[in-house]
């Protein structure tokens, strides 16, 4: 699968365009404050995209950024302009052919953002041991839709989790099945190189992730995909699949369900980009000033990692109330067919 996947992505896609899938971006759903940083891109890497979502979270400013999969280096160099020259992006790929694209205009970004905060490794995103990078050393990993490709996603997670600070964050959008892909789907070439065949069933996700050390992943957005190729509708018979963006947080102390202990937050509007609301995931948008109930896990996730200075906190751990009311175990994302639970917390 790695040599067919370097063949499809380095030879056959030329462009975006020849993808068979929704699931590369609408450039039209990219947010206003977004848009000036893709401007700053060069039009080959830009038209050499292959993500499914968008992989650029907030306050970045000096952070070390890692990104797996970066390809040609859209969102590396979109991430460079947001960690400014104080912080590093660094870009890991399998492919030469599209590392050559990112390589090749690295000076000519150099001379738009007036400083050169990036790098580019050749390597494998499952043995990430094996790459000159320090443990414990990333504030930010990142990655787009390129989870689904590898053939070994435990490795891959637990490789992440290896190389974050305590406190940082895997914040990744990839592709997602309904029930396990079935094995005509997940041997099949040109599947697999559209994202589809390897695409893991959800809840086989969530327990990768926990396994790894993730506790409490967080689901900020999804969104259903469409085969566009009828050919390709057909051999995947009645799966559907889902581009998804995730937030794992490596956070000691993270509890597997969502437990109440009377807490609550204040966001006091001070990220930039979010300054009338803070998304931290598709069940909880924080206005401004307003008293937010939140389980303790959620506590965790904005005192203990970057955000902590924006929020102001109420309450502590000492005194229990049980779980929060409605977090449940149906399909997390948006689907008519699929009954889905919304409760206080998660």
């Amino acid at each position: 699968m790695h040599e067919f996947v370097q063949d499809y992505y380095g030879k056959q896609l030329q462009s975006s365009d020849d993808l068979k899938t929704t699931a590369c971006c609408d450039a039209s759903a990219v947010p206003e404050w977004l848009k000036p940083l893709l401007a700053k891109i060069h039009p080959e890497i830009l038209s050499r995209y292959y993500g499914c979502g968008l992989v650029c979270p907030p306050l970045l400013s000096g952070c070390r950024v890692l990104d797996l999969g970066c390809g040609t280096g859209r969102d590396v160099y979109a991430l460079a302009q947001l960690v400014g020259p104080e912080g590093e992006v660094v870009g890991v790929d399998m492919t030469e052919e599209q590392l050559a694209v990112a390589q090749n205009h690295r000076e000519w970004h150099a001379q738009a953002f007036g400083y050169d905060n990036v790098r580019f490794i050749k390597g494998y995103i499952e043995k990430l041991d094996e790459l000159d990078l320090e443990p414990g050393s990333f504030d930010v990993i990142v990655s787009n839709c390129v989870v689904n490709l590898s053939p070994d996603k435990a490795a891959v997670l637990s490789g992440v989790y290896r190389l974050l600070k305590p406190g940082g964050e895997f914040y990744f959008s990839d592709v997602y099945s309904d029930r396990r892909v079935p094995d005509e789907v997940r041997t099949d070439a040109v599947l697999y190189g559209e994202c589809l065949g390897g695409a893991l069933y959800w809840n086989d996700f969530l327990r990768l992730a926990q396994a790894a050390g993730f506790i409490d992943p967080r689901l900020l957005e999804d969104r259903r995909l469409e085969i566009t190729d009828n050919n390709l509708a057909h051999r995947t018979g009645n799966l559907q699949f889902f581009s998804a963006t995730y937030r794992l947080f490596k956070l000691e102390d993270l509890e597997s369900a969502c437990e109440d202990y009377g807490q609550a937050v204040i966001y006091r509007g001070s990220i930039p980009n979010c300054e009338h609301r803070f998304v931290l995931d598709k069940h909880h948008v924080i206005e401004t000033g307003r008293v937010f109930p939140v389980c303790g896990n959620t506590w965790r996730m904005l005192r203990d990692t970057r955000f902590s200075e924006h929020f102001q906190y109420i309450g502590d751990f000492s005194r229990h109330f049980g779980v929060f009311e409605g977090c449940g175990s149906n399909i997390p994302f948006d689907i008519d067919v699929f009954a889905t639970q919304s409760g206080a917390c998660c």
